[in-house]
């Protein structure tokens, strides 16, 4: 029956397979997945300081809380798209977000915040890295890869274009205003592309439907897995990295700005981002075919050396060109433990391994940004939190090389 499953096959090299189409919706699904749900987290904080005075750390509770009940509901994810089907989950993430981007625009007390974000994080497990990579696992196999990168391009791109279009719209229509004017955009530009586009996936369904029935339960698919060295050191050694990835780069302006000034401090964040996007892209083209464990500890290694650079250079154009280098693994370090899991681990548990993945990655990195401010404030510099970055990416190299035996079934 597994070989079955592995063998009921379309031709994903086709420009006319329709699993195509499902990778611009997911783009499109994470451009707005991560403007109003991650990135989009710095506005509120900003904008509700202003507007009520609130301490940046009750703010910013409000966002740890945020990341860490997501990940809860993310555990979840490939249970749901058994249950519901892909599109209603998908269905259900966008109009959970979009009530939750027009709450968040109304709360005038610190408790409306918490139900707000709250409610934004039953969108966020339904438009964010969980739900899309287990849609692209039903529609690909061989291009998965490819697949699952370009995808969560839509990622970067709603840090990019996203969050620039949300303050321009706060500074013309308000808080309130354009909060709700995104959420409306979401609502009427999603719906309908999700109700066209996304359905069973094709040639697939009687041997999903009977792997399903063979597969063991979910229950039984995570306990196993949280006792496997070969799915601990993928989950530990990303969880370590995106902690570290997530912290320095929620610092890194307030790192740069002292030092080359505000407006090349966002130019250095920008390209960090926009290298984000094609290392992303160029990955997609030889993923596949590569070692991805070793594909990640180079990674993890270049983002160290160029952190090293960064501590130890006052030169405006040395400092640019590191944040490059480092921006340059950022996108590839969401997509590669799904990647390996695909290939090291029974199909079947594939949905079930890459929510409980990205559930405790989710876990981990919310703490990073409070914990570097912490080490930032007790040095009195960030060179004490980001030589400890240093040293998670490093200890995360090693790790992700022990690949064990897995006894996952």
């Amino acid at each position: 029956m597994l070989e079955n499953y592995r063998n009921t096959s379309v031709d994903e090299t086709s420009a006319r397979y329709d699993g195509w189409r499902i990778v611009v919706v997911c783009f499109l699904v994470a451009t707005f997945g991560w403007g109003l749900g991650f990135y989009g987290q710095s506005v509120y904080l900003a904008e509700l300081h202003r507007l009520y005075g609130w301490p940046a750390s009750l703010i910013s509770t409000g966002t740890t809380f945020f990341y860490l009940f997501g990940a809860v509901l993310v555990v979840f994810v490939s249970e749901a798209v058994r249950a519901f089907g892909p599109r209603n989950c998908l269905l259900g993430g966008v109009v959970a977000l979009a009530a939750a981007a027009v709450m968040i625009g109304q709360v005038s007390e610190p408790w409306q915040l918490y139900v707000a974000d709250a409610l934004m994080a039953f969108g966020w497990a339904g438009t964010s890295l969980g739900v899309i990579t287990n849609m692209l696992g039903l529609w690909f196999d061989h291009k998965r890869g490819m697949a699952i990168s370009l995808a969560l391009n839509g990622a970067s791109f709603g840090g990019v274009v996203g969050v620039p279009l949300l303050v321009a719209a706060i500074e013309r229509f308000g808080f309130s205003g354009a909060m709700t004017s995104a959420a409306m955009a979401m609502l009427v530009l999603m719906i309908p592309i999700i109700l066209i586009f996304v359905g069973q996936p094709p040639g697939r369904a009687a041997a999903m439907g009977s792997a399903a029935m063979a597969a063991p339960s979910a229950s039984r698919i995570r306990a196993q897995a949280l006792r496997d060295v070969a799915f601990l050191s993928v989950a530990v050694a990303f969880a370590l990295v995106l902690f570290a990835q997530v912290g320095f780069i929620v610092h890194l302006i307030a790192y740069l700005d002292p030092l080359i000034g505000r407006t090349h401090a966002t130019t250095a964040v920008a390209l960090l981002t926009a290298m984000a996007m094609a290392g992303r892209v160029l990955f997609s083209t030889v993923i596949d075919r590569l070692n991805q464990r070793l594909a990640s500890a180079i990674s993890f290694t270049s983002q160290a050396v160029a952190l090293l650079v960064i501590i130890h250079s006052r030169n405006e154009m040395v400092l640019i060109a590191a944040c490059a280098v480092f921006g340059f693994s950022v996108g590839n370090l969401i997509t590669l433990p799904s990647l390996i899991v695909q290939r090291e681990f029974d199909p079947r548990s594939f949905g079930v391994l890459i929510s409980l993945v990205t559930a405790i990655n989710q876990i981990t990195y919310a703490f990073g940004p409070g914990v570097i401010g912490l080490l930032r404030d007790a040095s009195g510099s960030y060179a004490l939190p980001f030589y400890g970055c240093i040293g998670l990416q490093l200890i995360a190299a090693v790790l992700i090389m022990v690949r064990g035996r897995s006894k996952l079934v």
